[in-house]
């Protein structure tokens, strides 16, 4: 396997840099993008840039993210262990983030929200992690400005991280491999040539098609149109309800009509298998309110009281519940349970982000390594099949979805999708905030 020696675990000291990521280091260009794929060393290349810069040349440096949080996890630990001791003018500062040198070099790690963080200061050298996240305007409208300095035209930065789509990251990638832009060049390499394919074909099982090539191989992709576009009559399955076995009961309550969906899951033991989702019957109710459907679904399963019932949905169902009120989850848990049913909810209490949770239903669709492991009963849950089929992102947006009455049974899905089979390590500070 390129990058890697020997069959160890794959850890920094043991990798040997790929060509890709030996010009990024050394090339002179002033302005570099990288849009690697995950987990592929293009952060921890920068870490090693800038402490070894900062330690030879004295200026003032940053290390960046789209927000303060974010970056402080990305960057402040190791940038403290990678600068040596014997050569620290005095300890870091933990409310500044800053590590000072003793040539009279400053590191800054710093959140991108605030724009003004950066402005004002003459830079040598810096850079930005997951810069797809931040603002639009962040090059052009604030950072080109600083590394403008008179006597200072060899200051230098960094702008790397994963794809979001076709935006201001892949304009400045186009930059990098356009002959008009003398000083920029663009640089990309697969999370294959580093990660052990035990790890990429873990990846490629977890996600849909277009997010893999994205997250892994650092690819632009156009995410337009239907939401759930691998949804095919191959995901179509006879399979009812079982007896005996645990049902899951998943909710969107935001809107009407009030969604939700049942499903079994037929559970796996080994490695080289996926569980299999069934999508086995829906309540689909207009104007009503939680109390209905629960009336709704103990009327139509009261033969299946020896089955556990597990509910999941989105964070609004527990509101109310911090003041003493019902929720709506709690009501439904009450009106189970009074009619002989054992219940336990799994709902987030947490607001989650569209995008992940998409992925995450659209991964059990149909996942990068071809295997399909959501199935609809078509016959039973016509909103479901409808919903999957039909449901279409907003124009111009990446992520937010056109309402329909076939809209709110799909984002019941992914409630549960997200929460019981999450895209690991895909949850940025970012994305939380959307």
């Amino acid at each position: 396997m390129r990058g890697q020696l020997g069959d160890k675990p794959p850890r920094w000291t043991e990798l040997i840099p790929l060509p890709e990521q030996i010009s990024l280091y050394y090339d002179s260009i002033r302005f570099k993008t990288c849009h690697a794929g995950r987990r592929s060393g293009k952060t921890e290349r920068f870490k090693r840039k800038v402490v070894t810069e900062a330690m030879k040349v004295p200026g003032m440096y940053f290390a960046a993210a789209p927000v303060w949080s974010q970056a402080k996890a990305l960057f402040w630990r190791d940038l403290k262990a990678m600068s040596p001791p014997w050569f620290l003018a005095g300890r870091p500062s933990e409310s500044e983030l800053m590590i000072p040198y003793k040539n009279g070099s400053e590191i800054y790690v710093l959140g991108l929200d605030k724009p003004e963080r950066v402005e004002g200061i003459p830079w040598r050298g810096g850079g930005v992690d997951e810069i797809a996240n931040c603002k639009a305007d962040i090059w052009d409208a604030h950072l080109r400005p600083l590394f403008s300095t008179r006597g200072m035209e060899d200051s230098w930065c960094w702008l790397f991280g994963v794809p979001e789509g076709i935006n201001h990251f892949y304009d400045l990638v186009e930059r990098g491999n356009s002959a008009e832009h003398p000083d920029w060049r663009s640089y990309h390499w697969l999370s294959s040539d580093i990660l052990s394919p035990k790890e990429i074909e873990d990846a490629k099982r977890s996600m849909d098609p277009k997010f893999y090539r994205q997250e892994y191989e650092g690819s632009f992709e156009t995410i337009s149109g239907r939401v759930y576009s691998d949804y095919t009559d191959a995901n179509h399955t006879d399979r009812v309800i079982q007896k005996g076995k645990d049902i899951i009961w998943t909710h969107d309550f935001n809107f009407t009509p009030l969604s939700s969906a049942i499903l079994q899951v037929d559970e796996v033991k080994g490695p080289d298998e996926v569980d299999k989702i069934y999508m086995v019957d829906e309540i689909v109710l207009e104007s009503a309110v939680a109390q209905n459907t629960a009336a709704e679904f103990v009327e139509r399963f009261k033969d299946y009281k020896s089955s556990m019932v597990y509910i999941y949905g989105d964070a609004q169902g527990h509101h109310g519940e911090k003041h003493g009120f019902q929720s709506d989850y709690l009501q439904i848990e009450k009106i189970l349970k009074q009619n002989g049913f054992r219940v336990n909810v799994k709902a987030t209490r947490n607001y989650r982000p569209i995008k992940t949770s998409q992925s995450s239903l659209r991964a059990k669709v149909l996942n990068a390594s071809g295997e399909r492991s959501f199935f609809v009963n078509a016959a039973k849950c016509k909103y479901g099949d409808k919903g999957l089929k039909l449901t279409q992102l907003k124009k111009g947006s990446s992520f937010q979805e056109e309402d329909s009455k076939y809209q709110h049974i799909t984002t019941a899905m992914r409630y549960f999708t997200d929460v019981a089979y999450p895209l690991a390590g895909r949850t940025s500070a970012v994305e939380a905030a959307w």
